[in-house]
């Protein structure tokens, strides 16, 4: 059996690149049990662009026989049944060994480390009792194989050991996002969710053996950066004109991925070229965004989102004293910095509610900081809820600000370096606020706490796992037919079957 499954496919064998070969006295063999085919041929491309001599038929000509996770035991004894002249002339190599010279860009001097050991197999007879049968046990991965392939059953913290490669494949997914390829773009966040969830680095790809959401998309991509750190692909993407105007544009404040896309294809590369445009009719959002950018693209630190907090907070309970109010958010999971700042506000009586934002915008109005305001009424229909669509925005009353920050309304920052050319003692901030009745004020923080991948893994698997539908506004049981009601978070997760996460455990 084990030797059917390590031998090459008939389609791959005397299978040859037109690379130049470099290393002349090196041929490589490399295993695919373990490593699965899609990698194998992305290692051997890679080896050959390297001017490597790569076989897919395991001949007396190779020289380096490389395998991964493959039992000792196990390996060697194929290795003597395959019917080379003199096995004992190989050098049967750890994939270490194989990184290790694509790193280098040459064959590596061959350490103790890099070596396969001879051991002796353990063997039984087949039922026909004449050829042996190798008794193989599956190494155990290095990470967690009972990781879940939902973000709401992984507890997730700031503490990212994999920043690495995460940063490069929400970048891919950013670039499937503007092309508008919804699967890939779910796909790279969802594996980059995975990644920051692992209680320590990624330093071989044998240690994610088992983990789910990660395909051989990623896996290459991954691979790339374990042997040059660094990802060509996402360097490909960077350099690429159409993603550098759009990453751009969608920076400003009202401005979409079909926006960015329509002002590129008019040939517009820069932010100075959209405002000289006559043809452009900006509508009042982006008006702000635009007079408002060099403050708002900046991020805001968790300083900044406490003193706001204090001035709302002060607004609304000299308003309405009993007022609740929530920051919400990268704020409440424990992010230092954020780009913009949530609240939640609501009262404890039903119906209290109502008019209360609109006297607070009044309120920071005439506090002179309010630099600007969209405000949006309530649209709460409970019969058209819960909705599945994860990335339609809910229907409470809420209203998109950019407040003014006075330097001295802010306690002091180490952590931030001032901008020298900045003297004008104050900067803008955006601000959204969102005033849910006290009955749904469970659901809406949930979903205005985040992070989005841990909530749209929270109502796949409301959906998927338990037969109900969940969205910022309620959660629905879709066999009991009723609406099911909440107070607080935690219950929530116990409608759900699930252990509470908290907030700082949700940064998926």
């Amino acid at each position: 059996v084990f030797n059917h499954i390590l031998q090459p496919r008939p389609v791959e064998a005397g299978a040859r690149g037109q690379e130049e070969v470099k290393f002349n006295e090196v041929t490589v063999y490399l295993v695919e049990r373990k490593m699965g085919s899609s990698r194998r041929s992305f290692l051997t491309s890679l080896a050959r662009s390297k001017g490597f001599r790569v076989e897919y038929a395991l001949s007396d000509e190779v020289t380096h026989v490389v395998a991964e996770d493959n039992q000792a035991g196990a390996l060697w004894a194929w290795l003597r049944g395959s019917g080379l002249r003199d096995v004992s002339r190989l050098q049967v190599l750890d994939i270490s060994w194989f990184t290790d010279s694509m790193r280098e860009g040459r064959p590596v001097t061959v350490e103790t480390s890099h070596c396969i050991p001879v051991r002796e197999p353990v063997v039984s007879l087949s039922v026909g009792g004449h050829f042996p049968a190798i008794l193989t046990e599956c190494s155990p991965p290095t990470a967690d194989a009972n990781v879940s392939q939902y973000a709401c059953l992984r507890r997730t913290t700031t503490e990212n050991h994999n920043k690495i490669f995460t940063d490069v494949l929400e970048e891919l997914a950013e670039n499937s996002e503007f092309n508008e390829s919804k699967g890939p773009c779910l796909a790279f966040r969802r594996a980059a969710s995975v990644l920051k969830s692992l209680p320590s680095a990624v330093h071989c790809l044998g240690a994610i053996q088992g983990l789910p959401c990660l395909g051989e998309h990623t896996k290459a991509v991954m691979e790339e950066i374990l042997i040059f750190g660094r990802s060509f692909k996402v360097e490909e993407v960077q350099s690429d004109e159409r993603y550098q105007a759009l990453k751009l544009f969608t920076s400003v404040f009202g401005v979409g991925p079909k926006t960015a896309e329509k002002w590129y294809r008019r040939g517009l590369r820069s932010l100075k070229e959209i405002l000289a445009e006559p043809n452009i009719q900006l509508n009042r959002m982006q008006r702000a965004g635009f007079l408002y950018y060099r403050d708002i693209s900046k991020a805001v630190s968790k300083t900044e989102a406490k003193a706001l907090r204090s001035i709302i907070e002060e607004t609304a309970h000299w308003i309405a004293p009993d007022s609740i109010l929530a920051l919400t958010g990268g704020f409440r999971r424990g992010k230092e910095y954020g780009h913009d700042v949530d609240f939640l506000l609501t009262m404890p009586e039903m119906g209290k509610e109502e008019g209360l934002l609109l006297r607070v915008i009044d309120r920071l109005r005439d506090q002179g900081i309010l630099l600007y305001c969209e405000h949006q009424g309530s649209t709460v229909d409970m019969s058209k809820l819960p909705s599945r669509r994860f990335e339609a925005m809910d229907h409470f009353e809420k209203c998109f600000l950019i407040l003014r920050l006075e330097e001295g309304q802010m306690e002091r920052d180490e952590g931030l370096q001032k901008d020298p050319g900045e003297s004008r003692g104050w900067r803008a901030v955006r601000v959204d606020l969102v005033a849910p009745p006290v009955d749904r004020y469970a659901f809406a923080l949930l979903g205005w706490t985040g992070s989005r991948q841990f909530e749209r893994d929270l109502r796949r698997f409301a959906r998927k796992e338990r037969g109900m539908c969940l969205d910022n506004h309620a959660l629905y049981d879709k066999t009991k037919k009723l609406f099911l009601p909440a107070t607080s978070e935690e219950d929530i997760f116990a409608h759900l079957g699930l252990e509470y996460v908290e907030p700082w455990q949700r940064n998926a």
